[in-house]
């Protein structure tokens, strides 16, 4: 049935937008603004056009119905991936130090908790390269994300060469293979920096993470942003007893945790310690 009002090709209610929203914040735990509803209707309708399915209702039921498969195609439809290689590139400067102050600790693992489409795993990986000025330094990262179609991307490491044009020759030369033949115009992240990352699927809306600490950095970027007040608390109880006792915890450059301040402290630019660390 055709929206009419909007000479759309299904009827999207009120009604429809409301379920969308409530199923997608208890599922992921994002709060969609009324400002959504156009990207939420472009988004689903894909989904109805591949189940050949005639209206959001119909779309809407058969999820209440359950399949986890659909469910995990509904949430990837709704999930933003905005990435690059680098990004808020001060977090990388600081990282590096943090890193090289601990290279005589022995191996060091960073969670990077909205991986996305691998780029910021795989700078991480760059960062910690040349913090112990090697392609195998004893460093482990582990890169989760709700969305499996982007984890993989990110596995696969594989992008456009415009992906990687704002990085120095040096870094593109270093960590990055050209490809060829078929594959002109496209690069891949090298095997020993393959080797430091592992992927995996989480829910940061999930009671228990089934993670053991303690990381000595964690990276949790532009992902709070879709978070209420109640829900960003309920993710920072389950991090930051993750977090190493000197550990840092990163966020975007919008996001603040300032209402945390039992659990978490300022200790840089976005950078946060825990509120027990020494001072």
């Amino acid at each position: 049935m055709a929206d009419n009002a909007h000479g759309r090709e299904f009827d999207f209610s009120e009604r429809d937008f409301r379920r969308v929203c409530d199923m997608i914040y208890k599922r992921a735990g994002i709060a969609l603004a009324d400002s959504k509803r156009d990207m939420v209707y472009s988004r689903l309708s894909r989904r109805l056009r591949a189940l050949g399915l005639r209206s959001f209702q119909e779309y809407l039921q058969q999820l209440d119905k359950g399949g986890e498969e659909e469910w995990e195609a509904f949430t990837n439809a709704l999930t933003t991936n905005l990435t690059s290689f680098f990004r808020e590139a001060h977090h990388f400067e600081i990282l590096l130090e943090h890193l090289k102050a601990r290279r005589d600790r022995g191996p060091l693992r960073i969670w990077c908790s909205a991986a996305s489409t691998g780029e910021e795993p795989w700078s991480l990986a760059i960062t910690a390269c040349e913090a112990f000025n090697s392609l195998t330094p004893p460093v482990r990262i582990l890169a989760t994300d709700i969305d499996t179609q982007v984890l993989a991307t990110g596995e696969r490491g594989v992008y456009p060469v415009d992906r990687i044009k704002d990085l120095s020759a040096e870094r593109t030369k270093r960590f990055f293979q050209r490809g060829t033949g078929p594959n002109e115009g496209m690069c891949r992240i090298k095997p020993p920096l393959r080797d430091m990352v592992e992927f995996a699927q989480l829910n940061l809306l999930a009671g228990s993470y089934g993670l053991k600490g303690p990381f000595d950095a964690i990276f949790c970027r532009n992902v709070m942003i879709y978070f209420d007040k109640p829900t960003q608390r309920g993710v920072l109880e389950r991090m930051t007893p993750l977090l190493a006792p000197d550990g840092r915890l990163f966020a975007g450059h919008s996001e603040s945790f300032l209402h945390a301040n039992d659990l978490l402290r300022p200790c840089g630019r976005t950078v946060y310690c825990r509120a027990d660390a020494p001072q």
